[in-house]
């Protein structure tokens, strides 16, 4: 595998291109119209982009994430919920690099192997940054009205978000 692994994607690119050749397909002007849609639709969702990561560092630099904390820790503390998991429970839906940069606290802290770290690690292979994707993709098509996505999806979170926690004391 170690051998095929860098010749993978020129030869994915090498057959794309013969394919397009003997389809008689304009492969350059092809491209040159899907670079423009591209570029459309980062136009078009910047807006929303700016905003989700505006709230995020004004969340970050308030030390709102911190009060949060604070006040669900006893409740946290007597459910079983690490409380060191409660900061990436609220900044997994928003924010994947917040995430990431909690998470490598975290495992710098308290170790990959330890009951926090591998919470952290299931609870992020099983949430998503919901407003992050729901702002790039119902903004690259123009929805504005998300209905019930919101709530379902955050809903998802939370489940995934208790089961790792369940899955984490039951299996290891």
């Amino acid at each position: 595998m170690d051998k095929i692994g860098p010749f993978f994607l020129p030869v994915l690119v090498l057959l794309i291109v013969i394919f397009g050749f003997t389809r008689k397909v304009q492969i350059f002007d092809v491209f040159v119209e899907g670079a423009k849609d591209g570029l459309e639709s980062t136009f078009y969702i910047i807006p929303s982009l700016i905003g989700l990561i505006t709230s995020i560092n004004m969340i970050k630099a308030s030390g709102a994430l911190d009060v949060f904390t604070s006040f669900i820790a006893p409740f946290a503390n007597k459910v079983g919920i690490p409380v060191k998991t409660i900061p990436l429970f609220l900044l997994r839906p928003i924010s994947g690099s917040g995430s990431m940069a909690f998470i490598n606290h975290i495992f710098s802290s308290c170790g990959p192997d330890s009951f926090v770290g591998r919470v952290t690690s299931v609870m992020m292979g099983s949430t998503e940054t919901t407003f992050y994707a729901i702002a790039v993709y119902f903004g690259s098509v123009g929805i504005k009205n998300t209905r019930h996505t919101i709530p379902s999806a955050l809903c998802a979170d939370l489940t995934g978000f208790l089961m790792s926690i369940l899955l984490v004391k039951l299996l290891f």
